[in-house]
């Protein structure tokens, strides 16, 4: 408010002036057979204090989708994969949104899962020593039985690992790896539901800079004690990252959550001055410094993201958000024309 009055010091009635430029707030109006993109303009128009920044979120993205001259990553933690949101994922991948995905091992574990096993509807309240009892692992809400873990990860991984290796191949990335990963499971009958294998077959890069943290990570370094000529280069997937930066004329993001994964994202694009547009999607809090807390404008101190950049930061959970965000980005964009 200050600013504004501020750039009209010469105007003698400067709150009528300050007023009459301002939206004014509107109830929300339902209607039978309303879609959600219907439901989130109506958001916008709201003055609600998180349904406003959800309705400026999707317009943010919707930009961003439609811009050709886009490199869009996508970054989210491996949780939400154990979960249906894995769904919108895998429809995101689907349709092209996005040409980069920065994620942690556990994605790759819970994808490779899922295409096999079963996850189940649990509760948050549950006896976790009864749980462990019955070799049921516990993920917030989920319960994922031992066996449809890290037996059937095992498993897919060392077959895979042997077939790469009798190829002859030695040396990779995680992101030359992990699109060999999406070629294989096309011999998978979910295939059509994995994130990777959607991956693969659009031609979308996925990069795990923490390989090793996770069950898929574990089987690498397994494999490696019996095939020692065999090596993950992670720096080599900072060079592939460093000419996607270097050659892109404009970047965007939508990052779920934090951790290195989000870090990944931001980091990089520092290079090519900042983001040029940027949703986050978190639950954390700013006031303990952490990076899942970290606001959009803080990542502009940093020149991560940039000072001209279209950005916001929703404060939600992310399995109600992102099929909100999903449903409108999918009515107004539909599929993407190009990917990088």
């Amino acid at each position: 408010m200050t600013e504004a009055v501020i750039a009209v010091e010469d105007v003698k009635d400067k709150r009528k002036y300050f007023l009459e430029r301002l939206p004014i707030v509107q109830d929300i109006k339902l209607r039978e057979k309303m879609s959600v993109s219907d439901l989130i303009e109506e958001l916008g128009k709201s003055g609600g204090f998180t349904a406003k920044k959800l309705h400026e979120a999707a317009k943010i993205l919707c930009d961003m989708l439609l811009d050709d001259d886009s490199v869009n990553f996508l970054s989210f933690p491996a949780a939400i994969l154990a979960t249906g949101t894995r769904g919108i994922i895998k429809e995101f991948v689907k349709r092209k949104f996005f040409d980069i995905i920065i994620t942690t091992c556990g994605s790759i574990d819970h994808d490779i899962a899922r295409c096999w096993r079963e996850y189940y509807h649990g509760w948050f309240e549950a006896d976790d020593k009864e749980l462990a009892d019955l070799e049921i692992h516990r993920l917030g809400n989920i319960f994922i039985p031992y066996e449809n873990y890290g037996g059937i990860i095992e498993e897919i991984t060392q077959n895979f690992l042997n077939s790469l290796y009798e190829s002859g191949m030695r040396e990779l990335s995680t992101c030359e790896l992990i699109n060999h990963l999406g070629k294989y499971l096309d011999s998978c009958n979910k295939k059509e539901e994995s994130i990777i294998w959607w991956a693969w077959k659009n031609g979308i890069k996925i990069f795990v800079p923490g390989i090793t943290d996770g069950a898929f990570g574990y089987q690498l370094w397994l494999f490696k004690q019996e095939h020692k000529d065999f090596r993950i280069d992670v720096f080599l997937d900072e060079t592939i990252l460093d000419e996607i930066i270097y050659g892109a004329k404009r970047t965007g993001a939508l990052i779920i959550g934090g951790g290195i994964s989000k870090h990944h994202v931001i980091w990089w694009n520092q290079f090519k001055d900042g983001l040029e547009r940027a949703v986050y999607i978190t639950t954390a809090v700013e006031w303990d410094g952490s990076l899942s807390g970290a606001r959009t404008r803080e990542a502009i101190s940093w020149g991560k993201i940039s000072r001209k950049a279209s950005h916001i930061t929703v404060e939600g959970e992310a399995t109600i958000l992102l099929p909100l965000l999903g449903a409108y980005l999918i009515d107004k964009v539909g599929y993407r024309r190009i990917n990088q």
